[in-house]
């Protein structure tokens, strides 16, 4: 029989994630766990690059915690921790830190982007950070990455470190290859719908989070734009805004872009807004109630973290052995 691929994937903390979140990256993550052998990460170390207050941080790393758990991935097929509960993310972070070069960290995307965010708080973290999730995927042998389009960057670079590294050391690190979804890997703004939909977005309407109510749902869909062409078409340069529903709402129901465009024809924004608000409420519906469910015990969240973490550290010591033999450092037991 042949070995199960590897795969690792981790989201920040930092906000509830968005159905945009969900339908790129999330929901793939489940339907992978039943084909390879999967870590899915809670990467709370990532999201300290910006200041925040603990009891707040505290609150989302749980939330999230608990999404990830409702969405579907289970303990039985995957495993689910918080990157903070393995110290080798840290300690390889350091290591691989040591085989990246300055100017690969200064050509990153999204250093250039926070640091315009955050001009008053440009810290070596923001700087080194894609050095920690190289770190992140290197540390347990992965195969495959799933990623949105605007992570493959760092994805990238986690290659180039491990092949600077095997071509010093010998075959060492597993090098890893990025994998993007054919469909839904890029979900806009309900408002301004040419930019990705991002939750940290100052406006709340531009996105849907994963525990958004009912009414919030329908709310924000009926006021999403689209354009003054009534016609209910998929055309992203013309009609982005429709397009960008469509593609939800596709993905919501399992239907085909031209199952939509023939469902709503004729019909209109005043039919075809509202449904694309009630096909994306009844997939977050259970989301939603889980999510609580696994809140209302704290105790039994916590010990379920553990566990994840008990088997993560079990899965990256081989790893990082392998790695300190490789560097030449003098490892207890030798």
């Amino acid at each position: 029989m042949d070995k199960k691929k590897r795969v690792f994937s981790g989201i920040q903390p930092t906000n509830v994630p968005t159905i945009g979140n969900y339908l790129g990256a999330m929901r793939n993550w489940v339907t992978m766990q039943d084909e390879s052998e999967c870590l899915y990460c809670v990467v709370d170390l990532h999201g300290i690059t910006i200041r925040h207050d603990p009891e707040e941080f505290r609150r989302k790393t749980r939330t999230l915690y608990a999404i990830l758990l409702s969405c579907g991935l289970t303990p039985e097929k995957s495993v689910v921790y918080l990157q903070s509960h393995v110290s080798g993310h840290s300690e390889l972070a350091w290591l691989l830190g040591c085989y990246t070069m300055f100017g690969e960290l200064s050509r990153m995307t999204q250093f250039k982007d926070k640091s315009a965010k955050h001009p008053d708080n440009i810290n070596s973290g923001l700087f080194t950070y894609p050095v920690l999730m190289a770190a992140d995927i290197l540390l347990f042998d992965t195969n495959e990455v799933p990623v949105g389009q605007d992570q493959k960057q760092h994805v990238e670079l986690a290659r180039n470190i491990a092949e600077r590294f095997n071509h010093i050391y010998g075959d060492v690190l597993v090098v890893p290859e990025p994998v993007i979804p054919a469909v839904g890997a890029k979900i806009n703004s309900l408002i301004e719908p040419s930019r990705k939909m991002d939750k940290s977005d100052p406006n709340p309407g531009a996105f849907i989070s994963l525990t958004d109510d009912r009414d919030t749902v329908l709310k924000k869909f009926k006021k999403a734009v689209t354009d003054s062409d009534p016609s209910i078409r998929f055309d992203p340069e013309n009609k982005p805004g429709v397009s960008n529903l469509m593609t939800i709402y596709s993905l919501a129901t399992g239907k085909s872009l031209a199952q939509t465009e023939a469902e709503f024809e004729g019909r209109g924004y005043g039919v075809f807004k509202p449904a694309v608000g009630e096909a994306v409420d009844a997939m977050l519906a259970p989301i939603r109630d889980k999510t609580n469910m696994y809140l209302g015990d704290i105790a039994q969240l916590e010990s379920m973290m553990r566990l994840g973490a008990e088997r993560a550290s079990a899965m990256s010591e081989p790893v990082l052995r392998r790695i300190r033999g490789a560097i030449g450092f003098v490892q207890a037991g030798d």
